[in-house]
């Protein structure tokens, strides 16, 4: 299966029903009151943590999730059905983010956990909702308000206990393919991985743990260099880092040297990932080369206060030992408490004040009026009805537009825009 880590969808939510205006019609009830319902709330566009996927593929052929709307209001006080939630799966480890403004917006991580993405409109109002002492018999009723639309970018990061890192080649395919099921694919050359494989470690017949192997990391990789974002992004949720290196110095390069380069890119992407609880893996001690790296890796492993063990992949040597410990640092491991730079989701309830009203020039002169409540106002009256024009007219003066446009010089004529709507200005 192609591994696809991030992409781009369009999610809207449904757009509530309208409401209803009507009378009562009955033998003897010659002017009956008022009597149109409400319409059903649209639908909500809900993500869903699901185990059984393992990757974004779907979405690159699927693009826009949209909400049914909710049903009209009717007569006799009827209220139109509310739609049913649209339902998007995910797998686990998916971090759902505004595309425009970079905002979190939910990080799934649990299988079930449920996050409303984008929700539906509130239904319109029937025209038995505005009946008042002053006003009995209302001819106009809401129109549905519009569901929440918005582009979202989809990253997955791996929910991985264990992740393996290293220069390319240093044997973390052949590593994962002996310990676990997985079956990546194994060669002599670099950058054999180009995808994050998975692969479950069984420790003994109650414990297992889950193992990534990460493509290889180069120089430069927190820069973004040889995809290096996209493979750092998958080793931020590890416990435990397995760092391999290559012993044996077959191909030129100096494992001393590798160790710290890699551990540098790490630093560099995330402070809190470098502070990962690592296992210095020697790989390829059956390879001529190795008898004279591993007492300067295990001098290494002392200064860093981490602990060293000596493996073959090829033989199998060591690699039992290898689960084992890893477990034991698994068995050790604490989490860390989330700081600045941990992934902070997006909290509506702090959102800026809805009657907040802002007026702004256009480029091409028009007075543009935008906030929540009014946009809300707009969308939801209908401009074909006198009596919503009426009403709509003394909210505005209720709330001191007027004065406002005209501290900002407006005159009769001008055009006012609110979300789609242009208005002309008459005094």
């Amino acid at each position: 299966m192609q591994f696809i880590d991030r992409t781009t969808i369009t999610v809207k939510g449904g757009d509530g029903g309208n409401g209803k205006s009507a009378f009562r019609r009955e033998k003897f009830v010659p002017k009956g009151g008022p009597s149109g319902g409400d319409g059903g709330r649209g639908a909500d566009v809900v993500f869903v943590v699901d185990n059984n996927m393992n990757t974004l593929l779907e979405f690159r052929y699927h693009r826009k999730f949209l909400g049914q709307n909710g049903e009209n209001g009717d007569i006799k006080n009827q209220f139109g059905a509310c739609a049913p939630p649209c339902i998007v799966k995910v797998p686990p480890g998916t971090i759902v983010k505004d595309a425009k403004t970079g905002e979190v917006l939910a990080d799934m991580t649990e299988n079930g956990q449920r996050e409303v993405i984008a929700r539906g409109g509130r239904g319109g109002r029937g025209n038995a909702k505005f009946a008042s002492s002053r006003n009995k018999a209302p001819t106009f009723a809401e129109l549905g308000e519009p569901g929440e639309q918005k582009e979202l970018l989809l990253e997955m990061k791996l929910l991985a206990d264990v992740g393996l890192v290293g220069y390319p080649s240093v044997g973390k395919s052949s590593i994962i393919s002996c310990v676990s099921s997985a079956r990546p694919e194994i060669a002599e050359y670099h950058f054999t991985t180009i995808t994050p494989v998975l692969g479950v470690v069984a420790v003994d017949e109650e414990k297992n743990f889950v193992m990534a192997d990460i493509p290889g990391l180069i120089e430069g990789a927190a820069d973004g260099a040889g995809l290096g974002h996209e493979f750092l992004r998958h080793i931020e949720r590890t416990k435990v880092i397995l760092h391999v290196v290559d012993a044996s110095g077959i191909e030129g390069r100096d494992p001393v040297e590798d160790y710290r380069r890699i551990n540098h890119e790490l630093k560099r992407y995330s402070e809190k990932l470098a502070r990962r609880p690592q296992i210095l893996v020697a790989n390829k001690i059956d390879l001529p080369g190795a008898e004279e790296n591993l007492p300067r890796l295990e001098k290494l492993a002392a200064e860093e206060h981490i602990p060293m063990l000596a493996i073959s992949a090829a033989t199998q040597e060591g690699l039992r030992t290898l689960v084992e410990r890893t477990a034991e640092a698994l068995d050790a491991y604490v989490e860390e408490p989330e700081h600045e730079d941990g992934v902070k989701v997006y909290d509506a309830s702090k959102d800026e004040d809805p009657e907040r009203v802002e007026i702004k020039r256009a480029d091409d002169g028009a007075f543009v009026v935008s906030g929540k409540a009014i946009e809300k106002l707009v969308a939801m009256t209908n401009f074909a009805n006198d009596e919503a024009i009426r009403r709509f007219q003394y909210i505005w003066r209720m709330k001191g537009l007027d004065a406002r446009l005209l501290k900002r010089g407006i005159k009769e004529g001008d055009t006012v825009r609110i979300g789609a709507m242009e208005f002309e200005y008459h005094a």
